[in-house]
């Protein structure tokens, strides 16, 4: 089935439907999205990171899951495929694709879907408009990034700090010196390396294509990238997806914090879900490279609006009484079914 999930796009498919062996399901998946290819023109990939992506669902025997889902990004022009982090954006597709697939039973009006992230261990929860007791994409959500209105999907997340670098600040610190740059390395279901546009020499206010074509730019941070891979507890990031880079600046549109990502070599035109929940994250890390430019709201609860070059993403974070800590995240998505039917390769 392939599927929109959030503001990404790619193919869900059932475990047993794929090989067991890693190096079989990698090289059909290689062969399925059309990769190694600019334009993944023999295949069914779109020629950009946010369209060759790949949702592996099972049905779980785990207390209280419901189902296990593997995200695989499959690189547009080279031969890797890997499994090294997860994507909150597919996510949201995974809960009607469970109960599409008849994974899980839908209940009237809406299903709640438990989901183990397979790639780090922590489990999401998604609500999925089910009414007549079935998934429907229609409806009045809208999301930055995504053109129309569609079904909402609630998607709770809790305990993902630390979920690929072992803690959520894997060095201990605020922020570490890499390259003369402040960075604050992060991880709160996404790694990411969190560093003041002005610091290499950008605004943070760009658009994508001239982030893209800022190849200095993209050579400081590629370099500075791969010095934060170990210290993050991440090994040689030469061919992995993570960590992700966050330029951040000062709100400009009334949110909290302005973000641009990098996924990893290429700029995003938005922000994926557990890179924006990092981020508002970090706002919180007193001393961080965030949390000076960033404008946060009182209370416990709170609502915070990452801004990205096409609009914005609001996290709702429960902030712990005692610590200051972020307890739990919150986003809205949407997610549509496109085509179900056979891949050829």
């Amino acid at each position: 089935m392939w599927m929109r999930g959030g503001t990404s796009k790619g193919a869900f498919f059932l475990a047993s439907d794929l090989p067991e062996d890693p190096d079989a399901r990698a090289g059909l998946l290689l062969r399925i999205m059309g990769s190694p290819d600019p334009r993944q023109i023999d295949g069914m990939g779109g020629a950009d990171p946010l369209t060759s992506k790949v949702a592996i669902v099972s049905s779980s025997d785990r207390d209280g899951v419901d189902v296990e889902y593997l995200f695989v990004q499959v690189f547009v022009d080279q031969a890797i495929v890997s499994d090294s982090q997860n994507c909150g954006n597919m996510l949201a597709g995974v809960g009607p694709f469970a109960i599409e697939r008849g994974l899980v039973a839908a209940s009237a009006n809406e299903t709640r879907v438990s989901i183990l992230m397979a790639n780090t261990g922590q489990v999401a929860v998604a609500t999925v408009q089910t009414p007549d007791g079935r998934p429907t994409y229609e409806g009045e959500a809208s999301i930055d990034g995504v053109p129309g209105t569609a079904a909402p999907i609630l998607l709770e997340f809790r305990d993902t700090a630390g979920s690929s670098c072992g803690a959520l600040l894997p060095t201990g610190r605020p922020f570490d010196m890499i390259n003369g740059v402040a960075c604050t390395l992060i991880d709160n279901g996404m790694p990411c390396v969190v560093m003041r546009a002005a610091d290499v020499g950008v605004t943070g206010y760009e658009d994508r294509d001239e982030l893209d074509t800022a190849f200095e730019v993209k050579a400081r941070i590629e370099a500075i990238r791969l010095e934060a891979g170990p210290m993050m507890n991440l090994g040689d990031v030469r061919e992995k997806s993570v960590p992700k880079i966050m330029l951040v600046a000062a709100p400009r549109r009334g949110g909290a914090i302005t973000v641009r990502s990098f996924i990893p070599h290429r700029a995003h035109a938005t922000i994926g879900v557990f890179g924006a929940v990092t981020v508002a994250t970090a706002c919180f890390v007193e001393g961080s490279t965030a949390a000076e430019l960033a404008t946060v709201p009182n209370g416990l609860r709170k609502t915070l609006s990452v801004e990205h070059p096409t609009g914005e993403m609001s996290c709702v974070l429960d902030v712990s009484a005692a610590s200051g800590g972020v307890e739990a995240a919150a986003l809205l998505r949407t997610a549509r079914k496109l085509m179900d039917g056979c891949v050829f390769c």
